[in-house]
């Protein structure tokens, strides 16, 4: 491995080599590798950027065509969008046949005992730096001071990297979600079906915040979910989780507070996708409680978390993992958890029926600030109604029957 500046004649040699069109595979969320990936648009005419969640700020020019399966805002409106439907759990796979990697950019603590640490993001990455090892591709890192070392899947052989650029640049972090009333209520119906003992996954936002500030008092929690932020390290001081157990995710993101926590912390086990969002492991969790949003969900209980209209919004992500996974668990729970009403949208979120793609189907149950829609077990008129009288918003109750008549389900 060398370590280079931005000049370096052997690193700039490396890029100059790659094929052209390289398949160029860079951390995702707020772990991106703006430095090298900056140094290689710089440099590669051509090039497939391959991101997951990927935020604004990343090169959006000719040339470069942006991939993913899961759609974030540095990709949301781009002309060039290559979206590939999967789930998250299978996207390792598809490196190794459909998605060869030629290029992996990282980012990662500084070395430490001949390693360096994946940091906040591990995930895909793992997968795609050992594709692009077998394929005789370029493995180059960012090695920034202020990077968390992770353990678990984290964990990198210094050898596993070609070139490396040093720097000393802090970490991004979301913005703190605004707790509502809607939220809260949400947030404590959510709680309250969650037992002490249960293992928990959740993702980001306001809701899955609400929800981690009811939890409080429960006791003997466990943590194992694609991601977490600050809502978990709150469940820690509370003493909630049970300190016996490793806290288990796929990358992190929130508050510089948050970083500081995870950072050489052995409890903390950031893990590869294929492990986090396998649902044959999830299923082993007894008491899994499967915490998940959506855009719609629908009178035959089909949840639509992906598309507004005919637009792609997100994707699968670790829904439909965490889905099937939670609901196969001894006790587990998959639970859907939104508002009532699109405030942005000004419309229903619990509609007829859905018309776009299904991300997830038949949920346990269905939680907005009007009440609780038991889904799981139920036929299909008492899932509808369950939703119509606990779940949607009382302006359209009336509308959604009517249309439920037609549809055969009243």
């Amino acid at each position: 491995m060398s370590m280079a500046g931005s000049t370096d004649t052997a690193l700039m040699a490396a890029l100059a080599a790659l094929p052209h069109n390289p398949r160029v595979v860079a951390s995702g969320n707020f772990a991106t590798p703006m430095v090298v990936l900056d140094l290689l648009d710089k440099v590669v005419p051509t090039y497939r950027l391959h991101m997951l969640n990927a935020q604004r700020g990343i090169p959006d020019r000719e040339g470069v065509q942006h991939e993913t399966v899961f759609v974030g805002p540095g990709m949301r409106f781009s002309g060039s969008l290559s979206y590939i439907p999967t789930r998250l759990s299978l996207l390792p796979r598809l490196f190794g046949t459909r998605l060869p990697p030629d290029v992996a950019l990282i980012h990662t603590s500084l070395p430490h005992r001949g390693t360096v640490s994946l940091g906040t993001e591990v995930n895909v990455l793992p997968a795609a730096i050992e594709q692009v090892r077998r394929r005789g591709g370029l493995v180059l890192a960012q090695m920034n001071a202020a990077m968390p070392y992770t353990y678990g899947d984290a964990v990198l052989p210094l050898d596993m990297v070609d070139h490396a650029i040093e720097v000393d640049v802090p970490l991004a972090s979301p913005a703190q979600p605004v707790l509502d009333d809607a939220s809260r209520v949400i947030g404590e119906r959510v709680a309250a079906r969650v037992p002490d003992g249960a293992v928990i996954q959740t993702g980001i936002g306001a809701v899955p915040a609400a929800t981690l500030g009811e939890l409080s008092h429960r006791r003997g929690l466990s943590v194992w979910t694609e991601m977490f932020s600050d809502g978990v390290l709150s469940l820690h001081r509370s003493g909630a989780l049970d300190p016996a157990k490793p806290v288990t995710t796929s990358f992190v993101f929130g508050s510089p507070e948050l970083y500081a926590w995870i950072d050489n912390n052995d409890r903390i086990r950031l893990t590869r996708t294929e492990t986090t969002n396998d649902p044959a492991i999830i299923r082993n969790n007894a008491q899994m409680v499967s915490v998940n949003t959506a855009l719609q969900v629908d009178l035959f209980g089909q949840a639509n978390a992906s598309r507004i209209g005919r637009a792609i919004y997100s994707g699968f992500g670790g829904q439909t993992d965490f889905v099937v996974g939670a609901l196969h668990a001894p006790d587990g729970q998959a639970l859907v958890a939104l508002r009532s009403w699109h405030p942005k949208a000004d419309r229903s979120t619990i509609v007829p029926l859905v018309d776009e793609p299904v991300t997830s189907f038949q949920m346990t149950a269905v939680v907005t600030e009007q009440g609780v829609a038991e889904v799981s077990g139920h036929d299909q008129r008492t899932q509808a109604t369950q939703l119509i009288e606990h779940a949607a918003h009382p302006s359209v109750r009336e509308e959604l029957v009517e249309e439920a008549r037609a549809l055969h389900l009243l």
